[in-house]
């Protein structure tokens, strides 16, 4: 849950829509814990994806 809120806080942060690669070398996080955190945000609604693979904050 922690990592959910990192992750969150970062994409509010950027601004930009970012892959989960780019998004676990830029927070130091590891790759699946940030696939579980994407998956689980956009269950939430609080993130989208403008475009496949990419992630952003709505």
């Amino acid at each position: 849950m922690e990592n959910t809120n990192i992750i969150y806080e970062f994409l509010k942060k950027t601004n930009t829509p970012l892959k989960g690669g780019e998004i676990s070398e830029l927070t130091y996080l590891d790759k699946k814990a940030v696939d579980q955190a994407l998956k689980s945000l956009l269950k939430e609604g609080k993130i989208h994806s403008p475009k496949r693979c990419y992630y952003s904050v709505k």
